[in-house]
């Protein structure tokens, strides 16, 4: 009998390069049987039953809510949600801090819930931002995904928001869940990279599911890349129900807009942080807040009528679309606020614990079916990590309301119940604790009665099938220079990839269905040839571009916060260090006086000045901007010394304001510099209002073709 195994299937693009082993290690196979090789076989359950479908959830219909009975998908995201212990599978990396909610005004109209209806009332919260893909001593500024998960802790029970910086998701169904993370971890060979997207497992993934397509463009965008924790949008991804107190139910999507702007690194400056700083991100929010600098975002909504579902060219319960402001605006409900940093990492920001499926009276779910699979999900996980099904005890998720019921025991229990009765109903304890009807004053929870009628499938619903038409929206929307980083990411991450085949079909498959001037421009970099066309029909939709998709055009207006740079030797003009800082201190930005070392600095009448690090201890990327003061002594010693030139060069790279008082003119000659909008060269009372101008457009982003000579 042959024991030549069949060769495994090729797509289009796809060689194979999987070497054939079937006549090595033969003794050593027979005898380790947990040795496993699926080439040839089919895919099957752990109990050994034939999958017919391995794409979408058992559901009442094909845009009907998932059913518990699914056997299949039970299984497969139990196994996953268990698969590491005690760390996060995915979020392990993040950081957290506590502070308050405040309803801008009663929105009873929209919703029953207590929190969004007294303006007076501020809810606790506690907030937690996490990378996806790597492990808790990963870097903060590798490109990823960023976990934006909100605990509120209402009167009424707590409401977890669990959502991400970016506004949808690389599948549609819960049940590929668990087929996406294992591609996008580190390869199970060798367990690289870290962190990070650039490698083949996640490129094959993507390359083979086109419903990823719009999630991976803004994975390759700046988004993914953000400047600050403080600087980035949130959002709820799913579609959600508001329900007033009249039982009027509407669809929302929740939408988180930071004070701070929008704004993102630059690839370079990204790179280099991961390495000199791996906390950046966690750093600077635990000073902003320790100094007082208390980051602040907007809750707001987007709200469609029930009669309004199936208005548009995308359905709603879709997780990879997204519902443009310009067709559904955003309605404004309150403001978080974060005031305060944990006491310790570990009970707090480790232990948290964040489900989809904690919601209060007046928030109820929608029939996405990704959204369905994480109300199961979450539990599930938690009770792998925390140790058992008590983890709503640990003192970071215990809720400020009351809870009462019969569930008692199980590993870590803390309450000491001193009922006999652990059921309901009882008789003994007086029938306490007690159903309260939902249409009573300060009502008991009542799901929205949603009528169903359907057959149980399996099935995609075919409102799901565009898969490129807002990938394409979110890219024509981005201005020139987010485009080129576009183009730049795919090229640098798709370069990474060993498979050639891999790579061409992203490029072919994929990126030629979103836009053919990017999938030519990518196929260039990697020396593919460019593609022609694309591959399907893709439909025509309402609109060209989105402005509120670009960052560009969600910036602050003003420099609070800011941190810039202040290099000076001795010989310094004090009156000039003296005079941008008390300007910049009056914008609401922070400026830091860095030396040759951390010696203090002596001006040029004779006066010591402090410094806040070496220019070695605190380099460029860990400013917004550089101001260079004046004195004859000062800019002879920076023009020679090649730690502050480096200095400089790196934040003319990565884009950054630049202010030359004085004699430090000088440097533009020895670094060989032209001034620019963002390079500016001035004396008292002519400096400041140019250099914060630069300061608050983030990047000199015209500089960009300029900057990229300047050596890394």
């Amino acid at each position: 009998m042959s024991t030549k195994k069949p060769a495994a299937p090729k797509s289009a693009l796809a060689g194979t390069d999987t070497p054939d082993r079937s006549n090595t290690n033969t003794k050593l196979d027979s005898l380790e049987t947990f040795r496993s090789d699926a080439t040839g076989q089919a895919l099957r359950t752990n109990q050994g039953v034939k999958v017919a479908d391995n794409q979408n959830t058992l559901k009442a219909g094909a845009r009907g809510p998932s059913l518990l009975e699914d056997f299949i998908m039970r299984e497969k995201i139990t196994h996953f949600d268990h698969e590491r212990i005690p760390e996060r599978i995915v979020h392990a990396r993040g950081t957290g801090a506590h502070g308050f909610f405040q309803s801008y005004e009663n929105h009873s109209v929209l919703t029953k819930a207590g929190f969004l209806q007294d303006p007076a009332k501020k809810t606790p919260v506690f907030v937690r931002f996490s990378t996806v893909q790597g492990p808790r001593g990963s870097g903060d500024t590798v490109r990823d995904v960023r976990g934006f998960a909100v605990k509120f802790f209402t009167d009424e029970g707590n409401f977890d928001l669990v959502g991400n910086n970016m506004p949808v998701f690389f599948i549609q169904d819960a049940i590929k869940f668990p087929d996406f993370v294992h591609a996008v971890k580190p390869e199970p060979h060798n367990e690289i990279p870290t962190g990070g997207s650039a490698h083949d497992t996640f490129w094959d993934f993507v390359s083979l599911q086109p419903e990823s397509a719009h999630m991976v463009i803004w994975a390759m965008s700046d988004r993914a890349i953000p400047k600050s924790l403080r600087s980035m949008q949130g959002f709820g991804v799913h579609t959600f129900r508001l329900i007033n107190a009249e039982g009027k139910s509407r669809f929302v999507k929740f939408h988180w807009r930071p004070a701070a702007g929008t704004c993102s690194l630059v690839w370079d400056e990204a790179q280099k942080l991961a390495g000199k700083d791996t906390d950046y991100h966690r750093r600077d929010l635990w000073e902003a807040i320790e100094m007082g600098d208390y980051p602040e975002w907007e809750l707001g909504v987007q709200v469609i009528e029930e009669e309004n579902e199936h208005a548009f060219d995308f359905d709603i319960l879709d997780p990879t679309k997204l519902i443009p402001e310009e067709l559904v605006p955003i309605t404004p409900l309150g403001k978080m606020t974060l005031n305060r940093n944990p006491d310790n990492f570990f009970a707090e920001t480790e232990q948290v614990a964040f489900c989809p499926g904690h919601i209060v009276p007046g928030i109820d779910f929608s029939n996405d079916p990704l959204l369905q699979g994480r109300l199961f999900s979450y539990t599930d996980t938690q009770i792998s990590r925390l140790g058992g099904p008590n983890f709503h005890e640990i003192p970071i998720n215990r809720p400020v309301a009351p809870f009462h019921n019969g569930q008692r025991d199980a590993l870590h229990r803390t309450t000491i119940d001193k009922g006999r009765a652990s059921y309901e109903p009882n008789s003994i304890d007086g029938g306490w604790p007690k159903e309260t009807p939902a249409a009573a004053q300060d009502g008991g929870f009542e799901s929205y009665q949603e009528r169903i009628d359907a057959n149980k499938i399996r099935q995609r619903s075919e409102s799901f099938g565009d898969h490129f038409s807002q990938a394409r929206l979110f890219f024509h929307s981005m201005s020139k220079h987010e485009q080129e980083h576009i183009i730049s990411a795919y090229s640098f991450e798709l370069g990474k990839v060993e498979r050639e085949f891999i790579r061409a079909r992203e490029v072919n498959e994929i990126l030629a269905n979103i836009d053919l001037e990017l999938a030519k421009r990518v196929a260039q970099n990697l020396g593919l040839p460019a593609p022609k066309a694309g591959t399907v029909d893709v439909p025509k939709i309402s609109l060209d571009r989105s402005p509120a998709l670009s960052q560009a055009n969600l910036l602050p207006g003003d420099i609070k916060t800011r941190k810039v740079a202040i290099l000076a030797a001795n010989g310094v003009d004090g009156n000039a260090v003296d005079a941008m800082k008390k300007a910049l201190e009056a914008e609401g930005a922070h400026a830091k006086l860095l030396g040759p070392t951390s010696a203090p600095v002596t001006t040029a009448d004779g006066k010591m000045l402090p410094v806040d690090a070496s220019m070695e201890g605190l380099p460029s990327i860990a400013f917004d901007a550089v101001f260079v003061p004046g004195g004859a002594a000062s800019i002879k010693a920076l023009s020679t010394d090649g730690v502050a030139l480096h200095y400089l060069l790196e934040a003319y790279k990565h884009l950054k304001a630049i202010a030359l008082h004085g004699e430090a003119k000088q440097l533009l000659d020895v670094l060989k510099l032209e001034a620019d909008a963002g390079l500016i060269v001035g004396v008292d009372g002519k400096l400041a209002k140019p250099f914060f101008t630069a300061i608050g457009q983030h990047r000199v982003w015209d500089r960009e073709p300029k900057a990229k000579a300047i050596p890394a």
